[in-house]
C-alpha cells in the first residue's frame, strides 16, 4: 500500500490533490448510471427472473491520486454493482468467495430470514445462491454481514440495490452517490471522504446536467467510524423520498442528514446556468474529499 497522506497533496484546496486516478480500474463518474438489470428469464407464471453472478475479491483500489487502500470488494470495485428491478420480479444472486476472508451479502428489504446474508459464512473457494422476491420498491442496500461488521463495511464490501415501483417513476437523469471514507493509517478515523470512493473527484469533473431537467441522485450513506454523513447542495432545494418507499415526497429542503445504512432518493431541477456545489455540510469531511459541482447547460 503506497503510505502516501492525503494531507500532502494539499487535500485542503476545494480542488484536492494535483492529478487524477486512473479511470480505467474504477470511474466514479461511470459508476454513477451504471444500473446492473442481471440477465433476465421469463418464467412459466409470468414473472421475471434477474440473475447475477457476484464474487468477492481483494483488491487495492486508488482513493485521491497516488493513494491506494487494500479494499475487500464485489466484483472487484467500490462500492460494488448497483443491481437493478422492479418490485415483484425473482432476484437470484449466485455469490462466490474468491477472496482471503469469510464473507456474505445481506441485502435490505423483505425477504425469507434464509436468504438474509447472515448464515451461511461462506468462507474462501465456496459459494452460495440468495434467492428471493423483490419487494418493496425503494432504495436498498447491499452488504456484508460477517463480524466484525465494522472492518467488513468499511474496507468495501457494499453497494447500492434499486427496486423500481411496478409503475416506474417519471423519467429522470438519474445517478447513483454512495458516501464513503477511507481510513488509510487503519487508527480508526478516516483521512479521505468522497462519494463513490474517489475523494474530490467532482471538483475537477463536474457533473453536467441541462437547465430544467429533473435531475434524480440515488444517495446512500455507507461511512465507518462516523455517526453521520450529510448531502448540502447550493443554490437549490430537493424533494426527500426517505428510502425511495412512498411515490410522494417527505419533504423540500438542501441538506439531508443520514447515519450509516441510509438511503434516500433525491429530485431536483437547476434553474440557471453555472456550477452548483454540493458537499457533506461538515467541513472536515468536505475539506478531505466529499464534494462536488454540477454544471448546468442551457
Amino acid at each position: 500500500m503506497n503510505q502516501t497522506s492525503p494531507a500532502q497533496h494539499g487535500h485542503g484546496d476545494m480542488s484536492g490533490p494535483v492529478g487524477d486516478v486512473d479511470t480505467s480500474n474504477f470511474d466514479p463518474a461511470a459508476y454513477m448510471a451504471d444500473f446492473d438489470w442481471g440477465k433476465e428469464t421469463r418464467l412459466e407464471d409470468g414473472k421475471m427472473l434477474r440473475e447475477w453472478d457476484v464474487t468477492a475479491v481483494d483488491k487495492e483500489i486508488e482513493i485521491v491520486p497516488g493513494v491506494w487502500f487494500p479494499a475487500w470488494t464485489y466484483n472487484g470495485q467500490v462500492p460494488g454493482p448497483t443491481f437493478r428491478c422492479r418490485q415483484g420480479d425473482m432476484l437470484r444472486f449466485n455469490f462466490t468467495n474468491g477472496s482471503s476472508h469469510p464473507h456474505t451479502i445481506h441485502f435490505h428489504g423483505i425477504h425469507h430470514p434464509k436468504m438474509d446474508g447472515i448464515s451461511p459464512i461462506v468462507g474462501p473457494g465456496e459459494s452460495f445462491t440468495y434467492e428471493f422476491e423483490a419487494r418493496p420498491f425503494g432504495l436498498q442496500l447491499y452488504h456484508c454481514h460477517v463480524a466484525s461488521l465494522m472492518k467488513h463495511i468499511h474496507k468495501g464490501l457494499y453497494g447500492m440495490f434499486i427496486i423500481d415501483p411496478p409503475e416506474g417513476r417519471p423519467p429522470a437523469h438519474e445517478m447513483v452517490m454512495v458516501m464513503n471514507a477511507f481510513d488509510t493509517d487503519f487508527d480508526g478515523e478516516n483521512e479521505v471522504y468522497a462519494v463513490n470512493t474517489v475523494g474530490h473527484h467532482f471538483v475537477k469533473h463536474p457533473i453536467q446536467v441541462k437547465v430544467g431537467e429533473l435531475v434524480r441522485v440515488y444517495l446512500a450513506n455507507l461511512t465507518e467510524f462516523d455517526l453521520i454523513n450529510s448531502f448540502h447542495l447550493h443554490a437549490g432545494m430537493f424533494q426527500l423520498y426517505r428510502t425511495g418507499t412512498n411515490l410522494e415526497h417527505f419533504e423540500l429542503t438542501d441538506t439531508v442528514m443520514m447515519s450509516q445504512g441510509e438511503r434516500h432518493i433525491l429530485e431536483f431541477r437547476l434553474e440557471y446556468p453555472g456550477q452548483y456545489m454540493f458537499h457533506a455540510h461538515q467541513s472536515e469531511f468536505a475539506e478531505l474529499g466529499w464534494m462536488g459541482f454540477f454544471e448546468a447547460s442551457e
